[in-house]
């Protein structure tokens, strides 16, 4: 299967850091999202029961992830592939997560994970 929802630069405004002083504010961290998901029973019957609802999606992570403190970027991705996967059996995705401006001489740091069904 190759069908894909997918969520590019969703912003949330999380408190996040290593250093304490990081906690102190709010951090902007984006999210570029692809989810494996079957299409074929949504296009057989133009219903949108079975598509995969990428605003709901969306609304989850945000919450999640503006919920409590974190220190690295490798958790919150980690936490959010696990919510997915949990919430919403995708096998299969993709999360770029970047925390703009963490570096002077960089527009973004950040990581990728990868999870892909066996």
């Amino acid at each position: 299967m190759a069908d894909k929802v997918f969520i590019h630069e969703l912003t949330a405004f999380a408190s996040i850091g290593a250093y304490d002083w990081e906690h102190t504010i709010k951090q902007r961290l984006v999210f570029n999202i692809e989810m494996e998901w079957d299409f074929t029973k949504a296009v057989a019957t133009d219903d949108v029961q079975y598509c995969l609802n990428y605003a709901e999606v969306s609304e989850k992570i945000l919450a999640f992830v503006e919920s409590k403190p974190f220190k690295l970027v490798e958790t919150v991705a980690y936490q959010v592939a696990d919510l997915l996967q949990n919430n919403y059996g995708i096998r299969t995705l993709r999360i770029e997560l970047h925390k703009p401006k963490a570096v002077a001489q960089a527009s973004s740091v950040g990581v990728t994970v990868e999870r892909n069904a066996e």
